[in-house]
């Protein structure tokens, strides 16, 4: 017989296995899956190990996609510019709303999914009108963001009120507050909202933000933020820029797009 001296040492344990997430198959034998970056990337509300939402994430990318749009607020008013994508000279380019409004103190531009920011608009414009018709006043700029915000993170798994996946759109969101004057908000689909003077959204944003932060002023005039507006978003866009494919709205006090022979106006003052 041996000694227990010459016995092998006992094998170390085994390390740890990778996550995992285990399942039966209908004869009842259980299967492990080991979890890729794929698998992370199905859950809305699945965390990976770093702690990241991939499905936001990816959310935030699609924007990088989307028109170009650019908001300038000044002491006298926002400006909302945004790029058309006039893809065929049989589009008529006044069908392409890019810029909506939400009150009669209240307009937005967006960049991403247009039915994302359609379904988001039209949440403000119903908080909008319940607010004034039970306070009797016009919502706070503020208040009516905070509410898009909570909204961008109303998504989940099992629950058929939810969505499914995040809004692939980002706003712009000019107002005019009655205390706190002009105000201009970008929401994201994380439901981070943050207050701007200048905020460039979509492909061309990385340009137009350096090109706004060299050139804004706490003393532009309105009609010199329309300008700067128009001219930083020329410097990024393909196209040349016209009357139809471009759209302008101010918030002064309030809301109101305008035409095509108003943004041609705009334009031959570059």
């Amino acid at each position: 017989a041996l000694s227990a001296a010459a016995l092998p040492p006992p094998l170390p344990p085994p390390s740890p296995p990778a996550p995992a997430t285990r399942w039966c198959r209908p004869g009842g034998a259980a299967v492990v899956m080991f979890l890729t970056r794929s698998e992370y990337d199905r859950g809305v509300n699945t965390f990976s190990p770093e702690g990241r939402l991939f499905q936001v994430e990816y959310a935030m990318e699609a924007i990088k996609l989307g028109s170009t749009a650019i908001g300038v607020a000044t002491k006298e008013g926002v400006v909302l510019v945004v790029e058309k994508r006039v893809t065929s000279t049989l589009l008529e380019p006044s069908s392409i709303e890019k810029i909506m409004e939400i009150d009669t103190h209240l307009g937005c531009a967006m960049s991403g999914l247009t039915a994302d920011a359609r379904t988001l608009v039209d949440h403000a414009r119903v908080e909008s009108q319940n607010h004034r018709f039970t306070f009797n006043e016009e919502i706070p700029v503020r208040s009516v963001t905070q509410s898009l915000s909570d909204k961008c993170l109303a998504f989940g798994e099992g629950d058929e009120d939810a969505m499914s996946r995040p809004f692939g759109v980002a706003l712009l969101i000019a107002g005019w507050d009655e205390e706190q004057g002009p105000m201009l908000y970008h929401t994201d689909p994380s439901g981070t909202f943050v207050k701007f003077t200048a905020k460039a959204i979509g492909s061309g944003s990385e340009g137009a933000q350096t090109a706004l932060q060299e050139e804004y002023t706490e003393a532009l005039t309105l009609a010199e933020a329309e300008v700067l507006a128009l001219k930083t978003l020329k410097q990024v866009m393909e196209e040349k820029v016209t009357s139809t494919n471009v759209d302008i709205a101010v918030v002064a006090p309030t809301y109101r797009l305008y035409n095509e022979e108003q943004v041609k106006a705009v334009i031959d003052r570059l």
